[in-house]
């Protein structure tokens, strides 16, 4: 008589994904807010987006939904080598709420997508308390998920992730850069490091290069390991902005404003310009951190080249009107962020100008 076949002889474990469903419950929860319509076994997650109790009343007029997806590229590779999957959830969620904060939205939930060889809970229960602290700096619902377990298409201890996420703005404030103009100044949120771009160059340099481990402590570094350099978690900038656009309720300030991912300045400041302006930035308006004049002198690397891969310091850009651009600083600097003139928007091209 022939032998049954099990789901989970064929490498899937449905027992696996129930216990890490239990798991991840209270981490989930704790991103919910008064939007979220919560439904228990629910195949899908609800959010409201109108509500009218007293006490969180946030009608929109003309309200224009904004969603965006991302991953978090081979930094999860690094992850999986050293066992600590609790930061590169934060990464997740920061380069899409991150994104859609150019068009000046507000997040409100946001879903993730986990692949793995093989379900651990403990694994993925980890990967999720990073997706909900991240949700938590963005304040938006992390409302569903999806796990899945796929041993053919993963190899052992691999894993991936996707995210997505949704926002809301209202028409006339949605901001696209058609208001810049000569004269407006660019001011630069630092970033936490490396964000989570330019990882195939950095496993390049210090891994097939140079033969370097994880819990390398490189001088150049200042004594931190190179792991807990390579996985600082992206800065979620979504609380300080959002706070600054609110203080404006008429006054159209904030003319336009990137995400400074892959590309880095050169090539995601040009997307929100005119055509007929450039962005003269002076390289030396603020500290590179460490991480970068590391990588650059171990590769080497041409400068050109570092600042097309990496974001250099800044992790994030504002174009404003020169009369706001001292109060905006110092209001982002009261909101906990790191700021810098770094440049000015003149005549051009359309461009990025590096001096």
């Amino acid at each position: 008589m022939a032998k049954y076949v099990s789901y989970e002889d064929s490498g899937v474990s449905i027992d696996a994904n129930d216990l890490m469903v239990d798991d991840i419950q209270s981490y989930v929860a704790g991103t919910f807010g008064p939007r979220v319509m919560a439904g228990k076994n629910a195949f899908a997650g609800m959010f409201r987006l109108d509500y009218d109790e007293r006490l969180f009343k946030r009608n929109y007029k003309n309200p224009v939904l904004v969603a965006c997806t991302d991953g978090v590229g081979s930094k999860v590779q690094l992850a999986g080598a050293v066992k600590r999957f609790d930061t590169v959830g934060i990464d997740l969620v920061a380069m899409s709420v991150n994104d859609m904060l150019v068009q000046g939205a507000e997040p409100l939930f946001f879903l993730d997508y986990i692949a793995v060889n093989k379900l651990e809970p403990k694994l993925v229960t980890e990967l999720v308390k990073g997706v909900a602290a991240g949700c938590k700096l963005a304040d938006c619902a992390l409302i569903g998920g999806e796990t899945a377990e796929m041993p053919d298409t993963y190899r052992k201890d691999d894993f991936d992730m996707a995210g997505f996420a949704v926002g809301v703005v209202e028409r006339k404030k949605i901001i696209t850069g058609s208001s810049v103009r000569p004269g407006d100044v660019v001011l630069g949120l630092a970033s936490s490091g490396l964000h989570s771009n330019g990882y195939t160059l950095v496993r390049n340099i210090c891994f097939k290069q140079h033969k370097m481990k994880m819990a390398d402590t490189p001088a150049q570094l200042q004594g931190a390991t190179l792991g807990d350099v390579l996985l600082e978690p992206t800065r979620i900038y979504v609380r300080a902005v959002i706070r600054l656009l609110r203080q404006y309720k008429v006054k159209r300030i904030v003319h336009a404003m990137a995400h400074i991912t892959g590309g880095g300045l050169v090539g995601n400041i040009p997307r929100v310009l005119p055509s007929d302006c450039n962005a003269v930035m002076k390289k030396s308006s603020w500290p590179v951190p460490k991480v970068f004049t590391f990588l650059q002198a171990k590769g080497p690397v041409e400068e050109d080249e570092m600042f097309r891969v990496f974001n250099m310091g800044i992790g994030y850009v504002l174009v404003v009107a020169e009369d706001f651009a001292d109060s905006i600083m110092k209001k982002l600097a009261r909101y906990g962020e790191k700021v810098y003139k770094i440049g000015r928007v003149t005549t051009g091209v359309g461009k990025v100008v590096l001096k």
